[in-house]
């Protein structure tokens, strides 16, 4: 009926709620096997796992983003992807970690000042994980630039979800020889 309608339409405009509904329904997932109502279980074990695939896909796309706006050297870009935050932090291959926001939007123009765009960027081994409203991407990252060799780096990056949108908190790459 039209209850259910209005119920649905609110869950969608509340980012508070889809993450709670994570937590409430793992309770009720506890609850239904407790009561030994197994077709009651399966039902929410699929909701849970749908939820979570939409999340993963959701942080994907934002990890995406942040690549293109690394290849692009697309500072404003940049600028909307990581958590307006005192908490974020980037740490840049072989460098110790930079915190807060003004800060490390501040280093990719460090990082980018001698490169030409665009970048050449190539992502392995992308694992996504998302669960309420953390998700983190771990890769192997390689970059070269113009002129340059291909260097890569082990990254990993952290994404919170504030008001319904996926934001980069914590860039963290590590060389590696190739």
């Amino acid at each position: 009926g039209l209850g259910v309608k209005s119920e649905d339409s609110e869950s969608i405009l509340s980012s508070d709620n889809i993450a709670l509904d994570e937590q409430t329904l793992e309770e009720e997932l506890q609850n239904a096997i407790a009561e030994e109502n197994y077709a009651k279980a399966a039902e929410i074990r699929d909701t849970l796992k749908n939820l979570q695939k939409d999340s993963k896909t959701t942080v994907f796309g934002a990890n995406s983003r942040f690549y293109e706006s690394f290849r692009t050297g697309d500072l404003a870009a940049m600028q909307t992807l990581w958590a307006k935050s005192d908490e974020v932090c980037c740490v840049h291959p072989g460098l110790r970690g930079i915190s807060g926001y003004n800060d490390v939007i501040e280093s990719w123009n460090f990082v980018w000042a001698n490169y030409e765009f665009p970048l050449k960027i190539k992502l392995q081994d992308i694992k996504v994980h998302a669960r309420g409203d953390m998700g983190y991407v771990t890769c192997m990252e390689f970059v070269k630039t113009k002129g340059g060799r291909w260097g890569g780096q082990f990254v990993t990056n952290v994404f919170e979800k504030i008001d319904g949108q996926w934001f980069i908190c914590i860039h963290h790459a590590s060389p590696v020889d190739l």
